[in-house]
């Protein structure tokens, strides 16, 4: 269990069958293959004291970089800013925003295409750590 998913997008028409499997807050946003989605392309909200800015990314450019997303991010005066579209897990600091890609565990497209997602946890003080998990020799059955 867990209470929050956070989906970044091509979810292509499951955003239900994923809100009823995840029986928690979801936030998911649509993605450059949601075509005629009722999605929001972007969100913002709270996890615990860090103000988050949620996109698919395509729009911003990140399959050639991360410099247009962190200019919003920053605009926007948000703690992180979580994307999917490169279906390559991020997790670095640039500058004040943390960058979070959680990669696909569907289609994953980094060297060696391990599925991938990520995890976040809140100490007692409320400090964020995230964490890539890889899916290596491991089955999902749904």
């Amino acid at each position: 269990p867990v209470d929050m998913l956070i989906h970044c997008g091509d979810v292509e028409g499951q955003e239900e069958e994923i809100k009823r499997l995840a029986a928690c807050e979801t936030h998911i946003v649509a993605g450059n293959n949601d075509y005629f989605s009722a999605l929001p392309r972007e969100e913002e909200f709270e996890i615990g004291h860090y103000r988050v800015f949620l996109t698919h990314g395509h729009n911003y450019g990140v399959s050639v970089g991360t410099e247009r997303i962190v200019e919003e991010a920053a605009s926007r005066g948000v703690d992180a800013v979580i994307f999917g579209h490169t279906h390559k897990p991020l997790n670095e600091r640039i500058g004040e925003i943390r960058v979070l890609n959680p990669g696909s565990l569907s289609y994953p497209r980094q060297e060696g295409r391990d599925p991938s997602y990520m995890l976040m946890e809140f100490d007692r003080a409320g400090n964020m750590f995230c964490g890539i998990s890889y899916m290596q020799n491991r089955i999902f059955i749904r």
